[in-house]
C-alpha cells in the first residue's frame, strides 16, 4: 500500500496540500456563521434612536427612586431583593422579567415573582453557567426600573 505522503512533492500533490488548507478554513468559517446567525437572540429594540430619545430622562427618574436590586439563587428558587432608601422593600410595585442566558433566547423564562414580605421569590430551572435576570420593576408611581443582575450557577 503506498501512503500519499511518500514521495517527492509533485504539482498535484502540492496543489493538493494547498487547495485542503483552504477547506478546511472556509468549512470552519461557515459552519461558525451559521452558528452565530442561528443563535442570536434578537434585537433589543425596534428603533435605537427612538429609544434614546427617553434614555436620559428614564434614567434620571430611575435613579431618584433611590433602589438597589439583588438577585440570587436558593435551590431552584430566584430570589430577588429590591432595597429602597429607607432601607425597605418598596411596596405597591409590579415586579417582572426573564430570566435567561446572555446569547441564547431559547432558555429564557418569565418568573412567576411572588412577594414573601422582604424578598420576591419565584420558581426557575437553571443549570449551571451564567445565566442573566433582564429585570423590569414598575414603582407605584409608574415610574420604570430597569436593571440586569448576572446570575452565576455552580
Amino acid at each position: 500500500m503506498t501512503s500519499l505522503f511518500r514521495g517527492p512533492i509533485t504539482g498535484p500533490k502540492a496543489f493538493a496540500i494547498f487547495s485542503s488548507f483552504f477547506v478546511v478554513i472556509i468549512a470552519v468559517n461557515v459552519i461558525m456563521a451559521v452558528q452565530a446567525v442561528r443563535t442570536f437572540p434578537g434585537l433589543e429594540v425596534a428603533s435605537s434612536y427612538v429609544a434614546s430619545q427617553t434614555f436620559d430622562a428614564e434614567r434620571k427618574a430611575q435613579e431618584a427612586l433611590g433602589w438597589t436590586a439583588r438577585a440570587t439563587l436558593d435551590g431552584a428558587e430566584l430570589v430577588l431583593t429590591i432595597i429602597g432608601p429607607d432601607g425597605s422593600a418598596p411596596t405597591g410595585v409590579t415586579v417582572g422579567g426573564i430570566l435567561g442566558r446572555a446569547t441564547v433566547a431559547a432558555a429564557d423564562q418569565t418568573p412567576a415573582f411572588a412577594f414573601d414580605g422582604q424578598a420576591w421569590r419565584a420558581p426557575v430551572a437553571v443549570s449551571r453557567g451564567h445565566w442573566e435576570l433582564r429585570l423590569d420593576v414598575t414603582a407605584a408611581d409608574g415610574t420604570p426600573f430597569r436593571q440586569r443582575l448576572d446570575l452565576m450557577v455552580e
